[in-house]
């Protein structure tokens, strides 16, 4: 087995990586090695500082935008910090290499005015994929819940005042419920189809088999261009929604970290800059010499 592709496995079974980054991995580590010209796990120990730097002028003269190159680079520096603490390099060239600057992007997220004044529940209908797709989209708004964790929601995972979620490298985390979301999740058990994935899976098509993480995206993007005119439309910006308001309603970073399963804490301060606004029109109207006259 290769270097590499012991590195993978590695991911894989201990650190418990999604397949979705486990890919990247891969693809990331084939694209240097194709352009090192490395056909020996030996030749590794032969990598210098210079090389690396002339894959990341030749990405970025490549049209590769400085974020993908960033990430790139955190890719060979996981890779050769493994390489190192297994002995299988004498040195570790990545200590020499900064990565080119990249702005901060904030998340995009549906207003809470558009959010109090769409009347969601008059977007779907009465039949069982009318209220699944509502379920989907209170699930995502009310719990901030990623989409691979919907799809794998199961039935027992679900009480009266709360979901258990299998998150990022399979850590577990409680997240409450409220009544009217309860209420939409017996009223779509009620109409949910038997199939080959029903009597597991919370979420399935109207054939009872489990649905794909496409199917989910375009069922949100739809509903969501009825709600908001923001630039992207998915799952996603749902999480990011529902952080925002969370903050914004007074939830401390701490409460929320723990609610999006973030391993950090710095993941989740990405949500104070939009919440800044907010806290400035109170601070603007609350104190007496921040009132505006």
């Amino acid at each position: 087995m290769s270097y590499k592709d012991s590195f993978i496995h590695y991911l894989q079974v201990e650190k418990r990586y999604s397949k979705h980054t486990i890919l990247a991995y891969e693809e990331d580590l084939n694209q240097f090695i194709a352009f090192s010209e490395l056909s020996k796990s030996a030749e590794w120990n032969e990598v210098n500082h210079q090389l690396v730097r002339a894959w990341i002028v030749d990405l970025l003269e490549g049209g590769q935008s400085n974020r993908t190159v960033s990430r790139k680079i955190s890719c060979l520096r996981s890779f050769f910090k493994w390489l190192l603490a297994n002995g299988k390099v004498e040195q570790n060239p990545m200590l020499r290499i900064r990565g080119p600057k990249v702005e901060k992007r904030l998340p995009q997220f549906v207003k809470q005015s558009e959010i109090d004044g769409a009347r969601i529940e008059q977007l779907f209908a009465s039949d069982f994929e009318g209220i699944r797709d509502r379920l989907m989209f209170e699930l995502f708004y009310q719990t901030g819940i990623r989409l691979s964790e919907l799809i794998e929601l199961k039935n027992k995972d679900v009480t009266i005042n709360s979901i258990k979620v299998l998150g990022k490298r399979n850590k577990e985390r409680i997240i409450p419920i409220g009544q009217d979301l309860y209420g939409i999740i017996q009223s779509y058990e009620k109409l949910k189809p038997a199939g080959p994935d029903s009597q597991i899976l919370l979420f399935v098509k109207k054939d009872g088999r489990k649905m794909s993480s496409k199917f989910v995206y375009r069922k949100i993007n739809t509903y969501l261009g009825s709600v908001t005119n923001v630039q992207k439309k998915s799952p996603h910006v749902l999480r990011h929604t529902f952080a925002t308001h969370m903050l914004n309603n007074g939830a401390g970073l701490e409460t929320l970290k723990e609610l999006l399963g973030h391993a950090n804490l710095s993941a989740t301060q990405v949500y104070t800059h939009n919440s800044f606004a907010q806290i400035n029109s109170i601070y603007s109207h609350a104190h007496p010499r921040g009132r505006k006259k």
